[in-house]
């Protein structure tokens, strides 16, 4: 056996030495057919169907502890941020437990309308709000779009700050869920859309910029779900772009063709992309399952990968995620 061989050996095993864990997890659902676009909460909330309730438990545990004093969810540091913070909301949301409504919304209430939050944390704010359920006013809502409008770029997608100049299609997906939760119409789609297909590269694969020289994973999949709600037709290429990103040996997907390892946020993107479109996942539910189950740490929470020793709620979320759309 070679040195990853070894590795990989010794990770399992300690895995199946977790106290408190379920011996493994089910695997006799069957998945249901996708219709329309999903929202990716809507997708983890299947991650239920797979775990036994001892599981559920000590998943939600691993999430609780990671609020901060303030109300937020750390990632991790010490401090909190509306980024995981997101996450934080939705893994229990998935999980079916107890949302600490009060607290988070007083922590959200101390970034007013998002003045001087760059795009990811604005739209963050948006998200946990729509979360909440917070009944915010038209004006706030408008206001916390106007600051993700001040990151549009030239070209009809978005950058990640005001001053960023070139367009991202992590910051144009971001963008347009955040108009979704703060309910208002999108402005200008066809733009968004031209801006999606200027990151193309090669063969179905979607880079985050037209200026990289290979898409990725996560790239790949926000722009498969994206496309079709923005009036485009998706191809059929790119499902096959992140069928071939998937890794048999370990049942996980890589991020790139020659990425070292596969890791849970590829694995949760591409199947909830591949789900979404219509695309069975049925033939890898057993090996995927596996993978994200070797990424179970002691503490309740998921590792992004398996040379990753340390969980957050961002990667437990994708756990869900993942085993949702397994489901």
């Amino acid at each position: 056996m070679d040195e990853w061989g070894e590795w990989m050996s010794g990770r399992t095993e300690k895995g199946r030495a977790l106290a408190g864990r379920p011996a493994a997890l089910a695997t006799s659902c069957v998945s249901a057919p996708s219709e329309g676009v999903r929202s990716m909460l809507d997708a983890a909330l299947g991650c239920r169907a797979l775990l036994e309730q001892a599981a559920v438990a000590r998943i939600a545990g691993y999430v609780r502890s990671q609020q901060a004093a303030d109300g937020g969810f750390r990632g991790r540091g010490a401090q909190s941020d509306l980024y995981y913070t997101v996450f934080g909301i939705e893994a229990l949301t998935a999980l079916g437990a107890a949302v600490p409504v009060e607290s988070l919304r007083a922590y959200l209430d101390a970034f007013g309308a998002g003045a001087g939050l760059d795009l990811v944390h604005a739209a963050c704010l948006a998200r946990c709000s729509a979360r909440l359920a917070a009944d915010r006013p038209e004006g706030w809502r408008k206001a916390v779009a106007g600051r993700i409008e001040e990151c549009r770029s030239s070209d009809g997608g978005y950058g990640l700050r005001p001053e960023s100049g070139a367009s991202s299609l992590y910051a144009g997906f971001l963008a347009w869920l955040a108009y979704e939760d703060l309910d208002l119409p999108f402005p200008d789609r066809a733009r968004l859309l031209a801006s999606v297909y200027g990151a193309r590269v090669g063969e179905g694969g979607y880079a985050d910029s037209g200026a990289a020289p290979q898409g990725t994973t996560p790239t790949t999949a926000a722009a498969a779900v994206l496309v079709p709600p923005l009036g485009g037709t998706p191809s059929d290429d790119t499902a096959d772009w992140l069928l071939a990103r998937f890794d048999p040996t370990t049942g996980g997907f890589r991020a790139t063709p020659d990425a070292p390892v596969p890791d849970l946020l590829s694995t949760a993107t591409a199947l909830f992309a591949l789900s979404s479109n219509g695309v069975s996942v049925a033939h890898l539910r057993s090996t995927c399952t596996e993978f994200v189950e070797l990424l179970w740490a002691e503490s309740g929470g998921f590792c992004g990968s398996l040379l990753d020793t340390a969980p957050d709620c961002e990667y437990t979320f994708y756990a869900l995620l993942a085993l949702g759309c397994l489901a």
